[in-house]
C-alpha cells in the first residue's frame, strides 16, 4: 500500500507548513513560534494539547475507539546556528539560524499524521504526539523527561524518524540494537600569561600550548582505543587572541566525543584529564577541562525495529526497507526517551545528497506524506498489537 490517500490529498498543505517552519527557524529552547503553531493545529483538529513541557515542548493526546495500547510518536522542532545559503524562495529569514537538519520536516510529518488520525480515529488505544525542543545538543529530551513526560503520558512504545539525504526517496532503514553514538561535548580553558608578540620569552604562550594539546588529544583514539571499536574524538573550536602584535593570555578549545562503549568512553575521558594535567605542569599554566555527557547511545528494540520496518513496507514497499548493521557516529537525544520506553528510530531517504548540518542542505519534500503515513500506520497497527 502506498502513501495514505487522505494524507496525499493534503500534501500541498504539509509542504506549506514545512516551508513556513523553514522560513522562521528557532534555536533550541526558543521554539516559541514553532510550538505555538503546533499547538494551534492540534487544537484545531480536536486533539488534547499540553504545552510548556521541557520549556517549549508540546504533547498532543488522542484517544481511539476502544481499549488498546498507548503509542508515542516523537518529532524534534529546533534549528541550527547556521547561515543558510540555499537561495530557496522560502530560505530562513532569521540571520544565523537554519533548518539544516530537517527538523522542520519531522515536525510537519508528525502534524500530518496527527491530522489524519484525528479525522479518521481508525485505531484503538491512545496516540501520544511528542513535539520536542532542543535536540541539537541542548538537552530537549532530558528536559521533557525531567518535566515528567512519561509519568504524565505513559507509553507502551515510542517511535521516531529522521530524514536521510541519500538521493533515494522512500528508502527506510533501521539498525536494531545500538544504532547511534553517545556523545560528550568538552571545553578546555588554558589560562597562561601573555606578552608583546616581539617578546615571546616573557609569555607562557597559550596558542603554542593549545595547538600542542590538540595534537595530543588526537593521539588518544589511535593509541588508547582498539582499532576495531568505533570512537571519534574531534576538536571543533580553538579561540585565542585579538591582535597581530599580542600574545594572548588565554586559549579555549572545544569539541566532541562519540562512542558506543561506556568503558571506552571513560578511558578517553580520563586520558583527556591526564593530558590536560600533564600539559599544565609541563608549561606551568592552568588548564581546566569541562566535559558534558550530552547524549546516550541510541538503542533500538530489536522486535519493535522489525515492526516499524514492516509498517514502513506498507507505505514504501518491501523492496525499499532494510535492516542495516552499520552504526552511525552521529548522535540523537531520542536515545534518552528510548532508555525509558522501548521503541525504534528509522531513517527515511529523500532527494538531494548534500549532508545534514550543511548551509546548502535542501530537503526533498516528497518525504512529507511518506513520513506522515508511516507515523499514522504505526498508531493504527501498534495500538492494536498484543505484544
Amino acid at each position: 500500500m502506498p502513501v495514505i490517500d487522505k494524507i496525499a490529498s493534503y500534501a500541498d498543505q504539509l509542504t506549506a507548513i514545512r516551508r513556513d517552519f523553514h522560513e522562521h527557524p528557532e534555536i533550541g529552547m526558543e521554539e516559541v513560534r514553532t510550538s505555538g503553531i503546533v499547538a494551534d493545529y492540534l487544537r484545531e483538529w480536536g486533539i488534547e494539547v499540553h504545552t510548556g513541557i521541557g520549556v517549549t515542548g508540546v504533547v498532543g493526546v488522542l484517544k481511539g475507539n476502544g481499549a488498546g495500547r498507548t503509542i508515542g510518536l516523537r518529532a524534534d522542532m529546533d534549528a541550527l546556528p547556521i547561515d543558510e545559503r540555499t537561495n530557496l524562495p522560502f530560505a530562513s529569514k532569521t540571520p544565523g539560524v537554519m533548518h539544516a537538519c530537517g527538523h522542520d520536516a519531522h515536525t510537519t510529518m508528525l502534524l500530518g499524521a496527527a491530522r489524519y488520525l484525528a479525522e479518521t480515529r481508525d485505531f484503538d488505544g491512545t496516540a501520544i504526539f511528542i513535539f520536542q525542543p532542543a535536540e541539537e545538543g541542548l538537552g530537549g529530551a532530558r528536559a521533557m523527561l525531567a518535566d515528567g513526560l512519561f509519568d504524565r503520558f505513559p507509553c507502551d512504545e515510542i517511535y521516531g524518524m529522521h530524514n536521510n539525504p541519500t538521493g533515494q526517496p522512500g528508502k527506510v532503514g533501521v539498525k536494531p540494537g545500538e544504532a547511534m553514538a553517545g556523545a560528550d561535548f568538552f571545553d578546555i580553558e588554558i589560562r597562561a600569561s601573555g606578552s608583546h608578540a616581539a617578546m615571546p620569552h616573557q609569555s607562557r604562550d597559550p596558542i603554542v600550548i593549545g595547538t600542542s594539546l590538540v595534537q595530543q588529544l588526537q593521539s588518544i583514539v589511535s593509541r588508547n582505543v582498539p582499532p576495531t571499536e568505533p570512537l571519534v574524538l574531534s576538536v571543533t573550536q580553538i579561540h585565542a587572541g585579538s591582535a597581530y602584535n599580542v600574545i594572548p593570555s588565554d586559549c579555549t578549545i572545544a569539541g566532541t566525543m562519540r562512542y558506543f562503549d561506556t568503558d571506552l568512553a571513560n578511558t578517553v575521558r580520563q586520558r583527556m584529564l591526564d593530558l590536560c594535567s600533564g600539559m599544565a605542569q609541563a608549561y606551568e599554566v592552568e588548564i581546566e577541562l569541562k566535559n558534558r555527557e550530552i547524549f546516550d547511545v541510541l538503542v533500538n528494540d530489536a522486535t519493535l525495529s522489525q515492526a516499524m520496518l514492516d509498517i514502513a513496507a506498507d507505505v514504501v514497499g518491501s523492496d525499499n526497507v532494510s535492516v542495516t548493521q552499520q552504526v552511525r557516529t552521529g548522535s540523537e537525544d531520542f536515545a534518552d526517551m528510548l532508555r525509558v520506553v522501548p521503541g525504534a528510530y528509522c531513517t527515511v531517504g529523500h532527494e538531494g545528497t548534500l549532508p545534514l548540518h550543511n548551509d546548502g542542505f535542501v530537503l526533498g519534500e516528497e518525504i512529507l506524506p511518506v513520513g506522515a503515513s508511516i507515523y499514522a500506520k504505526i498508531i493504527e497497527q501498534r495500538t492494536r498489537a498484543q505484544g
